[in-house]
């Protein structure tokens, strides 16, 4: 069984994001880069696959391709898939921020030509938050989908995903090929070792343009602009617990 993973470039989870001082977008100067981390989640459970860790059988899937769409040091974050177990990967260069209908157009190219038999991907990207792509590419592929996964067992050609909902979890099958979605809770993450990264440095890349695929990735959205979150308020100091509750009272909170 063959895996496609695609995974993003964005700002590192533990760097605080500047805005742009004319509201355009988020400043990505001198920023440290790293994987999304959903889609090191769906890398690690790929990898699992194969190697036959945790519920999965040995050799349930047989080769991982790890595919990204964007700049050059794109090939960076794909190098960390391949450290993790991924067996080569693929870099579709883009210098603009493509929204997610025209990342799933392009990754719906991407599936002609590799044919995977499962697509396992990041539930959203922490950048855009669009939580998108994986329903876009799925409906492209008029493939079926499973969102959140919260625990994944491939079996008898079906993949059955556990996923949270409302009051409880949710268990559904989809046959493959079907394109999953992950969540949190799937597993965590390795750290790559030194040695499959010396390994990963081997491993194949291939690097193709958008213009390689003839897809219309022309922008459908226009972001009138990006601010900060409101600064909070400074609080207030109370002398006791009853001073507490009248000012609770008076807010209304009780």
């Amino acid at each position: 069984m063959k895996i496609l993973v695609p995974v993003k470039r964005v700002i590192d989870s533990n760097v605080k994001a500047r805005v742009k001082a004319d509201q355009t977008g988020v400043d990505l100067a001198n920023v440290k880069m790293s994987m999304n981390p959903f889609d090191e989640i769906a890398v690690e459970e790929a990898v699992r696959l194969k190697e036959g860790k945790e519920h999965h059988a040995a050799g349930t899937a047989t080769e991982i391709v790890v595919v990204s769409i964007g700049v050059t040091q794109a090939q960076e974050t794909i190098r960390t898939a391949l450290a993790m177990g991924a067996d080569r990967g693929i870099l579709v260069q883009s210098d603009a921020d493509l929204e997610p209908l025209a990342v799933a157009k392009l990754l719906k190219a991407v599936v002609a030509e590799e044919q995977p038999d499962l697509i396992l991907m990041g539930k959203q990207s922490i950048d855009g938050d669009n939580n998108a792509v994986g329903q876009m590419l799925a409906a492209l592929l008029d493939w079926p989908q499973a969102t959140f996964a919260g625990k994944l067992v491939i079996d008898g050609g079906k993949a059955t995903v556990t996923r949270e909902v409302d009051g409880g979890l949710q268990t559904v099958a989809a046959e493959l090929p079907a394109v999953v979605t992950v969540d949190l809770r799937l597993n965590t993450p390795r750290y790559a070792s030194l040695p499959n990264i010396m390994k990963a440095k081997k491993k194949e890349i291939v690097t193709k343009s958008v213009a390689d695929y003839g897809v219309d990735v022309a922008d459908r959205l226009k972001v009138l602009k990006v601010t900060e979150p409101a600064k909070r308020s400074a609080g207030i100091k109370v002398a006791d617990a009853a001073e507490l509750v009248a000012k609770l009272k008076d807010a209304g909170a009780l």
